[in-house]
C-alpha cells in the first residue's frame, strides 16, 4: 500500500482480485434456470454475477425467483475445478500482491469449497495470512462480523491496528464501515452498467493507484 499508515489490508475476491469467464457464468446459470425453470438472459446473467444494479437477492425477487431455493441449487451446480479453471487473477491485482508487504487477508462471499480450489489454482493459497468465506455464521458482507474475524485470524482485532478494506461493490464498502476500517472501492465497471457510483474513502480504477 502506498499509504504506510494501513497497518493491514483485507480484500474481496471475485470482481476485486480475480474474474470468472463470462461462458463459465452463463454455463451455471443455464443450468440453474433449468432446475427452476427460469430463462436467464444475458442480461441477467452480468446483472446477477455482479451484483449490478441492485442486491442480487433483490433482483432474484424482482424477477419472481425464490432466492433460497436459487441459491441451493446454484451452490450445487458449481463445480470447485471447473469454477477454479475458469477463474483469472487481474494483472494489476498481482502487481499489488507483489509489492504489497503489509499482512493480507480475504473476505469474500464465495464458498469455502470453491475458494480453496480458485486460490489454489492461482499459487495464492499461501499468499493471505486469513480467509474468510462468509456464511449464515459468519455473516453477509456488509454485515461487520466476517471482517472482524479476518481481523481476528490476522491478530490484528482490538489493539490500534488500522486497516482498509479494498472490494468492487457497496457491500464490501459497508462492511469496512461497519468495523471501523477504511473501505476503497475499486470500480471494475461502468458506474452507468452498475446503475450509481459507490462511495468510499477512496475511489480507484485498478490496484495500480495503491501500489508505487
Amino acid at each position: 500500500m502506498t499509504d504506510p499508515a494501513y497497518d493491514f489490508c483485507l480484500l474481496d475476491l471475485d470482481g476485486t482480485l480475480v474474474d470468472i469467464e463470462l461462458e463459465y457464468a452463463h454455463g451455471v446459470l443455464d443450468r440453474v434456470g433449468a432446475r427452476l425453470d427460469y430463462d436467464f438472459d444475458d442480461h441477467q446473467v452480468e446483472r446477477l454475477w455482479y451484483g449490478l444494479q441492485a442486491p442480487r437477492n433483490d433482483l432474484l425477487r424482482t424477477w419472481g425467483v425464490d432466492v433460497e431455493a436459487f441459491w441451493t441449487v446454484f451452490h450445487d451446480e458449481e463445480d470447485p475445478g471447473s469454477r477454479a479453471a475458469a477463474t483469472d487473477l487481474y494483472a494489476d491485482a498481482r502487481r499489488f500482491l507483489e509489492r504489497t508487504e503489509v499482512p493480507l487477508g480475504v473476505v469474500t462471499h464465495c464458498q469455502g469449497y470453491l475458494t480453496g480450489p480458485v486460490l489454489e489454482s492461482l499459487d495464492l493459497e499461501d499468499r493471505f495470512d486469513a480467509v474468510v468465506c462468509c456464511s449464515d455464521e459468519t455473516g453477509w458482507k456488509p454485515d461487520p462480523q466476517p471482517v472482524e474475524l479476518a481481523m481476528e485470524q490476522l491478530g490484528v482485532a482490538g489493539n490500534g491496528h488500522r486497516g482498509v478494506l479494498v472490494g468492487d461493490g457497496p457491500h464490501d464498502i459497508g462492511a469496512a464501515w461497519n468495523a471501523g476500517l477504511d473501505g476503497i472501492h475499486i470500480e471494475r465497471h461502468d458506474p452507468a452498467d452498475r446503475g450509481h457510483c459507490v462511495i468510499g474513502d477512496r475511489r480507484v480504477p485498478s490496484f495500480d493507484a495503491l501500489v508505487q
